[in-house]
């Protein structure tokens, strides 16, 4: 039987059918073929459609029945919804009366407070005037017998009275009135005395309510001031007792007493902010003065170290007490710190750059002195000169008693010092960053960056360079160069790299913002280019020397016979070629030691092409007989193994060239238009 809960959602008419089909005898595929019995699914199929109909008709009258039943309650809803607005516009109605009446009523009763408060004040008006004039009749008398001045546990009392007094005596001709004036002033005194030192020792005591109490009433008094004062003296006295601990002990002194100005003070900020101003000037100064006029003239590296710790420190302090209102002035911690470091912070930058200054020369020094060495005024130019000379003739300079000696690897160059340097210059960025106001600080860090331009690339690094350059040996030497200059190029990489990162470090944030970036960076560009040219100089000079060492070996060693004999090769090849290529990779080696990245790629090739070029050269200086011709293939193929060591496919296909030429060598004459490269 078809029902309506097989048609919910989601509902598949394919499957639908397909299930009925399966369902039906003879109209699925159990039976294979034979058993299919279309008649009998089609009978299924009609009948089935025929209760579907009957089922949609019972639905429909369903339907039908239910929104007769919606549409009787909607117009029910209708009439009682009707009914209820009628409840309400007479309720509204009602309580508009109402509250007409109230406003009524409330102006009558306003009207007549009125009439009694016009009618009650000049009465206490007058009742207050009888006491005072009472008051002021013991003062002409003389004899106090109210309860106010002869009780003394009523001096609030008194103290109002006296006060009032006081205003109008003020008023009084002094000639008819001198006395009873002085009498009420000196009363006066006496009662604003009392209740200071009443102050005094209930803030001893702790005695919070009473200190409300009591500074309320000193509120009208001119010592109200003595109060405040008392208070703050009262509240530093005996609070400090660690001179080390001094800023943690102001934090927690201000904390504590915070709580008690806001319970008895009706001017809290104002209260807190003349606690924390008598602290910055008295305690927090007396602390900053002595520890720095300590050392500012005996040490000022730990001047400038205390000065830092102790100026940071209070600006922290500064930044935990701004928690608390101290008054309309949002800069008014910044003004008590600047006026403890004035005076330090105007001569700051001179003494930083002096003292680092001065550990430059002493770390520099130190090291020196390690390697026994007494710096020298270089004089470059000449030098260059003599080197220009040197390569365009045969005349040869003697490096004299004050050239390094050609047998030493010591390069001058420190890792550590620089390191050394680097750490003493990035603590004074550090400082500087610290001290120096926002108008100076691009300033005052170019300045320490120009004493770290000065004393670790132009006194020690281009010192070593320079160093370098007048012990590179000559272009034609008379032993094998020492090419230690190479080692002077990569230690000038590493240190270089350690300035380049404090530059960028330290230094850029400081003076990215100003006009100081671009000058900074003007300078390190102009000192990279200036060692650059300094060191390819150097590098040229040794490869230079090394091929005129290898020219040397080459024409001493290589002897005419070695490429003219008719004789078959005894050997592999030459005792030149084995002597030469033993130095080749002696060199190689070196190189590979001494320098990294693209310096070492750069320099192989040149010396490579160099290399290429002095064989070549060489070999066209002899006649060559069909043995010979054989000898000379085989040193240019041991000549092309070792410069396969190089790593350099350019070199590589120079000498492949070379020993295709060298093999026309044993070609005939008369087959050389046969020969194919």
């Amino acid at each position: 039987m078809a029902s309506a809960e097989l048609f919910e959602d989601p509902f598949d008419p394919v499957e639908y059918v397909e299930r009925l089909a399966w369902r039906t005898p003879g109209g699925g595929t159990k039976g294979g073929a034979q058993g299919f019995n279309p008649q009998q699914l089609h009978d299924e199929f009609v009948a089935h459609i025929t209760e579907l109909k009957n089922l949609d008709t019972r639905i429909q009258r369903k339907v039908e029945r239910l929104e007769t039943t919606l549409q009787r309650e909607a117009r029910a809803h209708v009439e009682k919804v009707a009914e209820l607005q009628k409840s309400h516009q007479v309720a509204f109605s009602h309580f508009q009366s109402l509250d007409d009446r109230i406003n009524y009523v409330a102006t009558k009763v306003v009207h007549l407070g009125d009439q009694l408060e016009g009618v009650n004040t000049p009465r206490a008006h007058a009742a207050e005037a009888l006491k005072l004039m009472k008051y002021f009749d013991e003062f002409l008398s003389g004899e106090f017998t109210s309860e106010a001045f002869v009780n003394p546990y009523r001096v609030h009392d008194a103290a109002d009275i006296v006060h009032k007094l006081h205003l109008i005596a003020q008023e009084l001709p002094y000639d008819r009135f001198a006395p009873v004036k002085a009498s009420i002033v000196s009363k006066y005194h006496t009662i604003e005395s009392e209740l200071l030192n009443e102050f005094r020792e209930a803030h001893k005591n702790n005695e919070v309510a009473k200190m409300k109490e009591l500074a309320s009433t000193l509120s009208h008094f001119k010592g109200y001031q003595y109060c405040i004062d008392a208070f703050i003296e009262e509240s530093i006295q005996n609070s400090f007792y660690n001179r080390n601990e001094i800023f943690s002990e102001v934090g927690n002194l201000c904390a504590k007493v915070h709580k008690v100005i806001l319970s008895v003070f009706s001017s809290p900020e104002q209260v807190m902010g003349k606690l924390v101003a008598k602290i910055y000037q008295t305690k927090l100064s007396e602390h900053v003065n002595g520890k720095l006029r300590e050392h500012r003239s005996t040490d000022p590296e730990k001047y400038l170290q205390h000065l830092h710790k102790l100026y940071g420190q209070t600006v922290e302090l500064s930044g935990k007490l701004s928690q608390y209102k101290l008054g309309s002035d949002s800069n008014f911690l910044n003004k008590l710190t600047k006026s403890i470091f004035k005076t330090f912070l105007q001569t700051y930058i001179e003494v930083e750059e002096s003292f680092l200054k001065e550990k430059a020369m002493l770390i520099s020094q130190r090291f020196y002195d390690s390697k026994n060495h007494t710096k020298k005024q270089l004089h470059t130019g000449i030098q260059d000169l003599k080197a220009v000379i040197s390569d365009k003739t045969s005349i040869r300079f003697g490096l004299g008693s004050s050239s390094t000696d050609n047998n030493t690897r010591e390069t001058y160059l420190s890792q550590e010092l620089a390191i050394n340097l680097l750490q003493e210059t990035k603590m004074g960025f550090g400082r500087c960053k610290t001290l120096s106001s926002q108008s100076k600080l691009a300033a005052n860090a170019t300045r320490i960056f120009n004493l770290l331009l000065e004393f670790l690339c132009k006194q020690h690094i281009e010192y070593a360079i320079d160093l370098g350059l007048m012990a590179v040996p000559p272009p034609d030497p008379k032993t094998e160069p020492n090419i230690y200059f190479l080692d002077i190029v990569q230690q000038t990489n590493t240190v270089f790299h350690l300035f380049e990162k404090q530059f960028a470090d330290p230094l850029l944030p400081l003076v990215s913002a100003s006009p100081s970036y671009s000058e900074c960076v003007q300078r390190k560009k102009k000192v990279r280019e200036r060692m650059e040219v300094q060191l390819d100089t150097g590098i040229d000079k040794c490869l230079s020397s090394v091929i005129g060492w290898m020219r040397h070996i080459m024409r001493t060693e290589q002897k005419k016979s070695d490429f003219s004999t008719d004789q078959p090769p005894q050997q592999q090849y030459t005792n030149a070629c084995q002597m030469l290529c033993k130095y080749v990779k002696k060199v190689i080696d070196t190189m590979r030691t001494s320098l990294d990245g693209n310096n070492v790629d750069a320099v192989l090739k040149e010396f490579g092409t160099r290399y290429h070029r002095l064989v070549y050269d060489h070999l066209q200086q002899y006649s060559f007989s069909s043995m010979g011709g054989m000898m000379a293939i085989c040193d240019v193929n041991e000549y092309g193994k070792c410069g396969q060591q190089l790593q350099v496919p350019f070199v590589n296909s120079l000498f492949e060239s070379l020993h295709s030429l060298c093999n026309l060598l044993v070609v005939a004459p008369e087959n050389l238009r046969q020969v194919k490269f």
